[in-house]
């Protein structure tokens, strides 16, 4: 008998020995994302035909140690290549791994190819040739570190294609791990199976092929081992005639007792389709329906258990968690309300979403999905949980069930600042700002929705520790305020230098109007870093309102105006925004539109400030400067540092600044000291008003910024 290995995914091996062992293979034995084992042809045709979980079967043809190119050349060469296939055969080499004397798979292929060729030849034959799109046999090469296998793949492709799936839904997974999923699960043949995120309905297909008892590769019409000079076409003939009639038993006996739903139409077009090429579309319901509004069906009432079975998305991008969160913990309640003595298997690679549904697993099984680590946990849905979510009712939704110091803190800022917004007549204002050591983030609160900006976390704290706390933060924040979980924006804010703070993240497009003081002014929580509205300036701008009534009003390093339409709402005779972004003069104008102060009293500059301050000629009455702390944007011409060159900046300032006129300077510079003397010598007085800029939300982050008024000395 040969000796063979079949691949699966890591996590998986354990699984596979056991569908081999029941196929009648020996001599097991764990290879780590594989198994070895030994087989007569009638029970290797048959593993290559049935088995749910390989993803590969190879005939073993060498195992040694790669040290050099010569040792791979040598050790291809001593294969018997034309006693296991013909030259009128075409072949493909696939070369898997690398080291330090292999350094590219490619090199490794040719190597194997140039040995087979030359076996050919010298045994005086012709040589076979190559075909990478339809060869009929793929030579299999993988070398890891120093020890390399080569053999024969014998099937051709992967085993995960079964043949039904024509286009790839959401996040898919593959076929031959679906059905390992679907194993792990516990379910058995004659259980209902719900998927409440079936996307293109893989899970749900394979479970329904094994309900019906349908061979994997029943559908797959090239083998590798067709080629190979002992098939037994007999043997083979026998064994899958014997799998057709079995998948035709099963498929008329069976009932429908699988559903899966999902809220994308699209993707649910596929899953049917996918089920009718499968030929199990008659055992599978599915239907567009919202898995937060999760019920049991009608269907399955009569059953009184069943399993739940989802690959529930798990995201990429930080910006989704706060939705993710909301999902994974309403699936839980859905899962403990209306599913008792039922049991769920989740598969993710986020332990913290799976925390989230608020049960306990029972077991749980680590099983990559390609490269990516997850896990796949099972739960017992017990009559209890039932019982209790049904007292608790909405109470217990409220109930803050983690980050509790946080929670806490939260609540009571809430019952002081949302009584204040609510007398000062703003809608944005600061609600947590890293009040807590272990939760580092500030918190801001936009009508109704929040975003939260995470400091980056110290290089001493583990990244799965921080991790952890943020998505604590969320799903407390999410419960304390009552917000819906899409209108939460999660940011990761870390030092900025210059006007990166600017730069585009998202291309959303969304924005919203706030009203502050009676100003109306357009924000966009999810395309920039910032927001539009720099909050800790509300004050500031407040007074540039009550001071600016007939008077001419200049704002530089205006970003998006907001202290422009303060201005102009405040009765100013005229007003010059000054700015270097385009988009931001853009923004600016809308938020003057959106409260009516149109005109060409009103006047937009783009341009580099510094530059435009040491041309203008005009003279202001209020002028407004807050200017980055240190830029070294490209379409400056040099590089500015408000320390080192505020006292320039002042130079030009006093020169438009009218005799009676008043400059206010801000800047975010922690530890900012005024050049006095420098001012004084100038001609100009500063007075420093950073305690009361300051707003009662920033009360604790007294280094936000610093603002001073300045004028001529008297």
């Amino acid at each position: 008998m040969n000796r063979y290995l079949a691949v699966c995914a890591r996590g998986l091996e354990g699984l596979l020995e056991q569908e081999l062992d029941s196929f009648g293979a020996t001599q097991l034995k764990n290879a780590g994302a594989g198994v070895y084992f030994t087989a007569d042809e009638a029970v290797l045709y048959r593993a290559c035909l049935w088995s749910r979980v390989a993803s590969r079967i190879v005939l073993v043809l060498s195992e040694f140690a790669l040290r050099d190119d010569l040792d791979l050349y040598l050790s291809a060469s001593l294969i018997d290549w034309p006693s296991l296939f013909s030259a009128q055969k075409k072949i493909v080499v696939d070369f898997n791994g690398t080291n330090r004397a292999i350094r590219n798979s490619q090199y490794g292929a040719l190597k194997i190819k140039d040995a087979i060729v030359d076996r050919f030849t010298k045994a005086n034959l012709d040589r076979p040739s190559i075909d990478k799109d339809q060869p009929d046999l793929r030579i299999h090469a993988r070398l890891q570190g120093e020890k390399a296998l080569i053999g024969i793949d014998l099937v051709g492709s992967g085993m995960h294609q079964r043949r039904y799936r024509t286009e790839k839904g959401r996040a898919p997974l593959r076929e031959n791990l679906a059905a390992a999923l679907v194993m792990r699960s516990g379910w058995q043949p004659g259980e209902a199976m719900l998927d409440p995120m079936c996307g293109s309905g893989t899970l749900l297909i394979e479970a329904a092929l094994m309900a019906a008892k349908v061979a994997p590769g029943l559908k797959r019409e090239r083998w590798g081992f067709e080629s190979l000079n002992g098939f037994d076409l007999d043997s083979w003939r026998e064994i899958h005639a014997e799998a057709k009639v079995l998948a035709r038993r099963g498929l008329n006996k069976e009932k429908k007792l699988f559903i899966g739903y999902d809220l994308d139409s699209r993707v649910l077009t596929q899953a049917m389709s996918n089920a009718k090429r499968a030929g199990v579309d008659h055992l599978i319901h599915f239907e567009r329906k919202d898995a937060a509004d999760l019920a049991m069906p009608n269907a399955f009432a009569e059953y009184e258990t069943g399993v739940v079975l989802s690959n529930p998305p798990y995201g990429e991008r930080l910006s989704s968690e706060p939705a993710l969160l909301a999902l994974y913990g309403e699936l839980g309640a859905r899962l403990k309300a209306n599913f008792p003595c039922w049991r769920a298997a989740l598969y993710s690679s986020s332990d913290e979403l799976l925390s989230c549904i608020g049960m306990r697993a029972e077991k749980q099984f680590k099983i990559n999905n390609g490269a990516l680590a997850c896990v796949l946990k099972l739960y017992h849905i017990s009559a209890h949980h039932a019982e209790k979510q049904a007292e608790s009712g909405k109470a217990q939704a409220a109930e803050v069930l983690v980050a509790p110091d946080f929670a806490n803190r939260l609540k009571k800022n809430l019952a002081k600042l949302e009584k204040w917004a609510a007398k000062e007549g703003i809608e944005c204002y600061r609600i947590y700002d890293a009040d807590l050591p272990n939760y580092n983030a500030a918190i801001d609160r936009y009508r109704d929705k929040i975003v939260i900006q995470e400091y980056a976390a110290p290089k001493e704290i583990a990244p799965e520790k921080a991790r952890r706390r943020l998505l604590d933060m969320v799903r407390a924040c999410i419960q304390v305020t009552g917000v819906q979980a899409s209108d939460v924006v999660l940011k990761v804010r870390e030092k900025q230098k210059g006007s990166s703070q600017y730069n585009k993240v998202a291309q959303s497009g969304e924005r919203f109007s706030v009203t502050e003081y009676g100003v109306k002014l357009w924000v966009n929580l999810n395309d920039y870093l910032d927001t539009g509205l720099f909050l800790d300036h509300r004050n500031t701008r407040r007074v540039l309102g009550q001071m600016a009534a007939g008077k001419d009003f200049l704002n530089l390093f205006a970003y998006t105006g907001s202290a422009t339409v303060h201005a102009a709402c405040g009765g100013a005779k005229s007003t010059t925004t000054v700015d270097m972004s385009k988009t931001y003069l853009a923004w600016a104008k809308d938020n003057m539109a959106l409260n009516g102060k149109t005109g060409r009293q009103h006047r937009f500059e783009q341009a580099d400030c510094l530059q435009w301050l040491a041309q203008e000629k005009g003279t202001y009455d209020l002028i407004f400067i807050d200017p980055p702390t240190f830029s070294n944007s490209k379409r400056m011409d040099q590089t500015f540092d408000v320390q080192r060159d505020h006292l320039d900046l002042m130079t030009h300032l006093k020169r438009l600044l009218r005799p009676d006129g008043i400059l206010i300077f801000s800047n975010n510079k922690r530890h900012f000291k005024m050049d006095l003397e420098g001012l004084s010598a100038l001609g100009l007085a500063a007075k420093n008003l950073s305690k009361q800029s300051l707003p009662m939300d920033f009360a604790r982050n007294e280094q936000i910024h610093n603002c001073w008024q300045i004028t001529h000395q008297k």
